[in-house]
C-alpha cells in the first residue's frame, strides 16, 4: 500500500514553486512589455520611464517578492534536509536563485539602476546612458535565464516530493494470496 499526505512540508515546496513560477513570468512580462519602451531610446526613454513609473515601478514589486522567494527556498531546503530525492533540487534553486538572481541583480543590475535612473544625464553623458542601458538589456537576458533556472528546479523538487511514495510493508500473507 502506497499513499502521499499533503504535510505543512509539502505546503511550504507548493509555495515556494509557485512563487518561483510567479516570478519568471513577472520577469518575462517585464522584458517583453516594459523593456521595449524603456531601452528603445535612451535617454529620452529613461527619463520618460521615470516619469511614468513615479507612482509604483518593478523596484516597489521585485524586492518583496525577492524576499519571499528567498525565504520559501530556506525553508524548503530546511524542511526537505532528511529528502534525498528532492533536496538537491531545492539546493541547486536556492543556489540559482541567491546567485543568479539576489547576487547577480544587486552588484550588476542596482548600480546600473542608479546611472540610467537616478542619475541620468544631470551626471551622466548620453553616451555612457546608451551603454549603461546596453549592457543592462544584455545582462537582463542572464537574470531572466536564471529565473528560468530557479523555477524549473523548484518545481522538480516539487514533483520529487509530490511523486514520494511512503512504503508500507505488505504482509507475505497478502503477497503469497495475491
Amino acid at each position: 500500500m502506497t499513499h502521499n499526505t499533503f504535510s505543512p512540508r509539502t505546503a511550504v515546496v507548493v509555495a515556494y514553486s509557485w512563487v518561483t513560477l510567479i516570478a519568471f513570468g513577472a520577469i518575462l512580462t517585464e522584458t517583453v512589455i516594459l523593456y521595449p519602451n524603456i531601452f528603445h531610446d535612451p535617454p529620452a526613454s529613461l527619463d520618460l520611464t521615470v516619469e511614468f513609473m513615479s507612482e509604483a515601478g518593478p523596484a516597489d514589486f521585485f524586492p518583496p517578492l525577492g524576499a519571499l522567494t528567498v525565504a520559501l527556498a530556506v525553508a524548503s531546503v530546511f524542511l526537505l534536509r532528511r529528502d534525498k530525492k528532492p533536496r538537491p533540487w531545492a539546493v541547486a534553486s536556492l543556489i540559482s536563485l541567491v546567485f543568479g538572481e539576489f547576487a547577480f541583480s544587486a552588484f550588476y543590475f542596482w548600480p546600473r539602476n542608479t546611472i540610467m535612473f537616478d542619475e541620468g544625464t544631470a551626471v551622466h553623458s548620453v553616451e555612457v546612458l546608451r551603454q549603461t542601458a546596453v549592457e543592462f538589456e544584455t545582462g537582463h537576458w542572464v537574470r531572466l535565464t536564471m529565473s528560468g533556472v530557479t523555477a524549473v528546479l523548484a518545481f522538480v523538487a516539487l514533483f520529487k516530493v509530490l511523486t514520494a511514495r511512503t512504503s508500507t510493508p505488505v504482509p507475505v500473507e497478502a503477497r503469497v494470496a495475491g
